[in-house]
């Protein structure tokens, strides 16, 4: 029998750098890209637009690690920003942000993509979370990739924070994504037989000089280009640290659990692309609030419902993992609302208390600064 992987997390976040003072989005000055660099290293890097910036943590043995090390990047990349009069938020939109006013970082790659997807980068006002999982076994990797994809809503629902665009309320959980699926290679990863066919679909794009490598492709879930990882992206960035590792800690469990099925030679059913990308849009749209459908039982569960049955489903993985404890901000999400319900709220409140737009907008970007702080 083969060795049991040893499930490692890996956590990338994206962030929007605001001005203190107005809460607006700023451009990052190259002395704050420098010290960020002088004091993490390869952990943080600038992103395509110059408002943005991601941080990565080392490979982690545990959720609980994990929240260590992206507490010391939240915490000092907070600090190193402030020094500059700016701050960091980890919210997937700026609440009130106009994209045509962005500029992008001065690098090859991002010249090259700017060349490349024209107008639909340059409205990629957004961020994300990308979580990654050890499993050094490559035919491995494609046979959870294929099981995987059917829970790709439930984390969406669980981790929206993109409500407004460019000062309004779009009515969605995750506009994110509304953003992001214009870009080619985007979306739910297709099913494929094996490791051999992925790598061979994936040549005939190299081979045609349309990418370099499999990093320009950018589905809900993939191969990681530079690790021996599975790599889960379908999440908006969380605000609270708390909510961040409890979904880094759910992709970890769920990922042991269709192993531990496999082992047993068993596995999670695999369904259509079609049906899954249902309660895609479902996540998308209304989060926690309306609930996902149940393939099996043909009717559309509440997520308090969902959320216990999942819990259920890796109870015996989340004891393997050692990471229970990590896991409980996932119900206060379910019961008390996602961040974009959160933002809404405080939007709502603000208007409520005679702020106008732009002031109650201003307000929810007061919530998220306060956010990113929460737990560090």
């Amino acid at each position: 029998m083969a060795a049991e992987p040893d499930f490692t997390l890996g956590v990338e976040e994206e962030y929007l750098l605001v001005d203190m003072t107005t809460g607006d989005l700023a451009q990052v000055p190259e002395a704050m890209m420098a010290a960020c660099t002088e004091k993490l290293a390869d952990r943080f890097s600038p992103e395509f637009l110059q408002c943005q910036a991601e941080v990565g943590t080392p490979v982690c043995a545990s959720a609980a690690e994990a929240r260590e090390e992206l507490a010391n990047l939240r915490r000092t990349l907070r600090d190193i920003a402030n020094d500059f009069s700016l701050t960091p938020i980890a919210a997937s939109c700026h609440p009130s942000a106009d994209w045509q006013h962005q500029q992008f970082t001065d690098k090859d790659r991002y010249h090259a993509l700017a060349r490349d997807l024209a107008g639909v980068v340059r409205r990629m006002l957004i961020c994300g979370m990308h979580v990654h999982v050890g499993l050094p076994d490559t035919a491995l990797r494609i046979d959870i990739m294929n099981q995987f994809s059917y829970f790709l809503p439930h984390l969406l629902a669980l981790s929206c924070s993109s409500p407004f665009w460019q000062g309004r309320d779009t009515g969605l959980g995750s506009y994110r994504l509304t953003v992001f699926d214009n870009l080619p290679r985007t979306g739910l990863p297709p099913r494929f037989d094996g490791w051999g066919q992925y790598e061979r679909s994936v040549q005939v794009i190299i081979d045609s000089g349309l990418i370099e490598d499999s990093s320009k492709i950018w589905w809900d879930l993939r191969p990681s280009a530079n690790f021996p990882t599975l790599e889960t992206r379908i999440c908006d960035v969380s605000p609270r640290l708390d909510d961040a590792v409890a979904l880094a800690a759910l992709v970890q469990c769920i990922t042991r659990m269709l192993w531990r099925l496999r082992r047993k030679n068993q596995r999670w059913r695999i369904y259509d692309s079609f049906l899954i990308a249902e309660n895609r849009w479902r996540a998308q749209r209304y989060g926690v609030t309306e609930g996902l459908i149940d393939f099996g039982e043909e009717t559309v569960k509440p997520f308090e419902t969902l959320i216990d049955e999942i819990y259920d489903l890796i109870a015996e993985d989340a004891e393997v993992l050692g990471c229970q404890e990590e896991l409980k901000p996932l119900k206060t999400i379910v019961e008390g609302g996602t961040s974009s319900d959160r933002q809404r709220a405080v939007f709502a409140e603000a208007h409520a208390g005679g702020a106008d737009e732009t002031e109650a907008l201003r307000a929810v970007v007061d919530h998220l600064i306060l956010e990113f702080s929460e737990g560090l």
